[in-house]
């Protein structure tokens, strides 16, 4: 136990050194007439990005299924500052939407600055029953074929969970679906430096956030948690802030960079008991 305790101990110190005090340069000026496509944007924590990119005056597309959504979304973000603000509805789950939003974005802002890939499948949280078609579904196309396909334009800000790091109950196929996005983009980002490419990747690893769906998710399976979930503004904010600097990675809240720490060093019992005593969601981590 005492191991554990060191071990807990010197990876807080770690994480808070690593990320807590990383310096940030972000300079908000840059994000102004910026071109940014964000996908998943009609709620969440996509709709809170769209308004902070609209704060910062820059040029927005908006993509999501529900075109009445996205035009609420379109008129918040014109009244709070977006140089421009458009909308496309599109189901990322489809071969040819992902492919026709790209290039609806492009034609309207004469090219992108940023592509915010935010978009999730439907993930119902249960235990896994051996549904390989579902997890066929949501693995390719909806995950991984639709991420990859847009990887040619934009510097990339990519939205993952803590559960691509470290698996947890009642999300297999949806964790299996955030491991692929961070293996597909953390060797893009190697690949791109051998190059000395001028495009950035950017793998923002999130806890537990306040959205309305994570929060329903919950609530249904019944999970009882005294976790706190973060808020979905901030969550959004650091992501922009993420993606403007060209950092590689962002996790947030920065605690749960403890658990991708330790996950490795310890039983899994011992390791669920190290979780309860981190400030942290561990369980459901849906974005």
């Amino acid at each position: 136990m005492k191991t554990l305790t060191k071990i807990f101990l010197v990876s807080t110190a770690v994480a808070f050194i690593a990320v807590k005090w990383r310096p940030s340069h972000f300079d908000p000026e840059s994000l102004r007439g910026a071109r940014v496509l964000v996908t998943g944007a009609s709620t969440g924590i996509g709709e809170q990005m769209a308004y902070h990119y609209a704060r910062f005056g820059a040029q927005i597309v908006i993509t999501a299924r529900r075109e009445k959504v996205l035009q609420q979304v379109v008129e918040k973000c014109l009244s709070l500052g977006a140089q421009k603000a458009l909308y496309i509805a599109g189901d990322m789950a489809t071969e040819s939407d992902p492919d026709k939003v790209v290039e609806f974005s492009l034609e309207k802002l004469g090219g992108l600055d940023y592509l915010v890939l935010n978009h999730i499948g439907p993930t119902p949280l249960s235990m896994w029953k051996g549904d390989i078609e579902y997890a066929r579904w949501l693995m390719k196309v909806v995950h991984v074929w639709s991420y990859e396909s847009g990887t040619s334009k934009g510097s990339l800000v990519i939205v993952s969970s803590l559960l691509g790091k470290v698996p947890g109950p009642f999300t297999a196929p949806y964790s299996a679906t955030k491991c692929a996005l961070n293996g597909f983009f953390g060797s893009l980002q190697h690949e791109l430096a051998m190059k000395n490419s001028n495009v950035s990747v950017s793998i923002c690893t999130l806890g537990l956030i306040d959205t309305e769906g994570a929060m329903t998710a919950i609530k249904l399976v019944g999970i009882v948690t005294n976790l706190p979930a973060s808020p979905a503004s901030e969550a959004a904010l650091n992501i922009i802030k993420t993606g403007a600097t060209r950092q590689a990675e962002l996790y947030y809240p920065w605690k749960i960079f403890i658990m991708t720490l330790t996950k490795d060093w310890s039983s899994t019992q011992s390791h669920y008991n190290l979780l309860r005593t981190v400030p942290t969601p561990y369980l459901i981590l849906l974005t």
